[in-house]
């Protein structure tokens, strides 16, 4: 069983686009800070939650990681190659209609 919190699970992380895990990870390093400042004066109720906070820091950071060296895919990377398509498709359009215009000038 995975300790930590059940709303950063990595299933949802891999749902999430970087910069909304940036986000997420601002707010739990936010999170870990107030706890250790809790745990510090004695007003911390619960000590658990800080292994919880630092696991779900390690998963993002993990799921970053990945992306980066290309292991996991990014959510928002199947739209980028869908435009990158399109705009091949356009620049092949282009280049035919240069030729012609080419050819054209060269008859003439």
């Amino acid at each position: 069983m995975a300790i930590g919190s059940k709303d950063l699970a990595i299933t949802e992380l891999d749902t999430f686009e970087n910069e909304r895990l940036a986000e997420e990870l601002k707010k739990a390093k936010a999170e870990l800070f107030n706890l250790r400042f809790q745990s510090a004066t004695g007003q911390l109720e619960s000590h658990g939650r800080v292994r919880q906070v630092k696991r779900d820091i390690a998963r993002i950071y993990t799921v970053l990681r990945e992306r980066e060296l290309g292991i996991r895919a990014t959510p928002a990377a199947a739209p980028a190659k869908a435009t990158a398509k399109k705009s091949t498709k356009k620049a092949e359009q282009a280049d035919a209609a240069a030729e012609s215009a080419t050819t054209e000038t060269k008859e003439a």
